[in-house]
Formats: structure tokens, sequence, C-alpha cells
């Protein structure tokens, strides 16, 4: 009778412990907007995933067609998938950049809500078109009467910095 109780014991230990490490995973990909080549940007992208009540974040790395894998915490609540960035400047909006995740159709998967998005060029009638009309991380200087003394402007103005993602 010892002999079915340990056995017993152990075959609950061994389901507890395969119910306790099955992960929860994530998995989504990004697009590009603007690529004219289909697969041409999508590799190497870095995207965060954020979940509350969970201090680590998880970052995933995009493969060569966008999509990307993060393990989830045991009970996924509240997670946010962002788009960090690339090996080239990318410009996203603050709605293409940013995605909640939600539950899969397969046990123990989660993918996105909506699209991880970008561009590889800056979008009209954005900030980093504004940005290549002072020229980027210039400095300018204002016209100071030179009987006043005072160094040249640039030294007190602050420069513009190249403008990233807008």
């Amino acid at each position: 009778m010892a002999f079915h109780r340990s056995r017993l014991i152990i075959t609950l230990l061994l389901f507890a412990f395969a119910e306790a490490s099955a992960s929860q995973l994530l998995s989504a990909k990004v697009s590009c907007f603007d690529c004219t080549i289909p697969n041409q940007y999508l590799s190497q992208i870095k995207v965060s995933v954020k979940c509350e009540n969970v201090r680590k974040v998880a970052v995933a790395t995009t493969k060569d067609d966008g999509s990307f894998k993060a393990d989830l915490p045991r009970d996924p609540k509240n997670c946010v998938a962002e788009l960090l960035g690339g090996p080239s400047q990318l410009y996203a909006s603050e709605k293409d950049k940013v995605s909640p995740v939600v539950k899969g159709t397969e046990p123990n998967t989660y993918t996105i809500s909506t699209p991880l998005g970008f561009l590889t060029s800056c979008p009209k009638n954005s900030l980093c078109e504004a940005a290549k009309q002072f020229g980027a991380s210039e400095t300018f200087d204002l016209p100071l009467p030179p009987e006043w003394g005072f160094a040249p402007s640039s030294y007190y103005v602050p420069f513009f910095p190249i403008i990233g993602i807008p």
C-alpha cells in the first residue's frame, strides 16, 4: 500500500510540475507600411512585452518574415507589446507601435490585438520634417550686437536633436 501511495504522490508532483511549467507564448508579426520589397526591413526588429505586476520585460527579435515569439508569465494580465526599433531608422505613430496582448485561438497562446507597424521613411507633416528645416543636430546663431560682449548665441540656445520615432 505504501508503494502505491508514493507512486500516486510522485504522479501528482509530476503533473503539478508540468502544469506549473506550461508556458504562455506570444506569437505575432510586425508590418512595414511603405516597403516596396516584401520582407525587406522586417528582420532584427526588437519588440518588448510588458505585463502588469511583472518586473521582467520580455524582449523578442523578429525573424526575416517579421514574426516574433515571446514567453509570457504563467498568468498574463494586461500585457502590452511595443515596437522598440531595428537596425535601421524606423518611424511609427503611437497607435502603430503599441498593441495590447490578447488570448489566441489555441491553448497557452497569445497574440496582439492591433498590428505593430512602421515606416522606413519620415511621414509628411510630422516632427521629423520640421527638424529637417533647421538641420538635424545643428546649432544656429541669433544676431546679438557685438558691443554687448556676449559669446555667440549658439552657446546659450539648445540645439535641435535628431528626431527618432515621432
